[in-house]
């Protein structure tokens, strides 16, 4: 019961933190996705003409789907690598759990990810003239995204106390990530080469955006194996980085 109030008060300071002496809070976590994809609209669809895929009417769209569930892990990961650094405080001078550091990072993120899903919602059911039955399994695709994310963020965190270019790597890091994941291109650029297509099949990202697009865009159900394989990957990252921090941690008070 402890753990669950120290991990609300992580997060909703967190948050707070993000628009302090803001006139308008936490409504700018609604309007940045809104401009991104304002912009993205008026760049690709009236500008370049960049046609959607089949059953995709809007490339703005396919485009806004596929960077939310990159954005949520990516922000996650990129956030956790310096989250101990900055509540050494807390770490080293009381009896505090390190481990929900990341995890309420997570959640942080999490606040501006449910913003921005319900305004893509919103715009693809207003576009379409429809809302899929299937968005009620979204949060399991966002439970397996949290668990790769915190899973990761615990190995990078934990890394990041001793080595600290821990954070400029995993910049590089995610940067050819995020380009063999099928974002800003469609899956059939990547089976044009073996090697690229063997890249995409063990990239778990890959499945969830899949997921993500096919509950968001085209109101279809989402594959079952994705589900699966992300599910697998999420809980082997969580099992593995839990192990991980659980081995590091007991360093950390002499380097903090």
């Amino acid at each position: 019961m402890e753990r669950r109030s120290l991990l609300f008060q992580l997060v909703r300071r967190d948050f707070e933190q993000r628009y302090v002496g803001s006139a308008i809070g936490w409504i700018w976590g609604l309007i940045q996705p809104l401009v991104l994809l304002l912009s993205w609209t008026l760049v690709f669809g009236f500008f370049l003409k960049q046609k959607p895929p089949p059953g995709v009417k809007s490339y703005a769209l396919f485009l806004f789907a596929g960077m939310l569930p990159w954005m949520l892990f990516s922000e996650t990961l990129q956030r956790s690598a310096s989250c101990l650094l900055e509540q050494a405080n807390l770490i080293t001078k009381t009896v505090f759990p390190a481990e929900i550091v990341p995890v309420s990072v997570f959640l942080s993120v999490l606040v501006g990810h449910a913003l921005a899903l319900l305004l893509l919602v919103v715009v693809a059911g207003v576009s379409q003239s429809q809302i899929s039955v299937f968005l009620l399994l979204l949060p399991v695709y966002v439970f397996a995204t949290g668990l790769m994310a915190v899973g990761l963020g615990w190995i990078v965190a934990s890394l990041h106390v001793f080595l600290r270019d821990t954070a400029q790597v995993l910049s590089v890091i995610l940067t050819f990530w995020f380009w063999i994941t099928p974002i800003f291109l469609t899956e059939d650029y990547y089976y044009k080469h073996k090697w690229t297509g063997y890249l995409l099949a063990a990239n778990p990202m890959a499945y969830v955006v899949r997921g993500y697009r096919a509950m968001l865009i085209t109101s279809a159900p989402p594959r079952a194996e994705d589900l699966g394989v992300a599910l697998a990957f999420g809980a082997a990252a969580f099992v593995a980085g839990g192990l991980f921090f659980r081995h590091m941690k007991r360093g950390f008070a002499d380097v903090l």
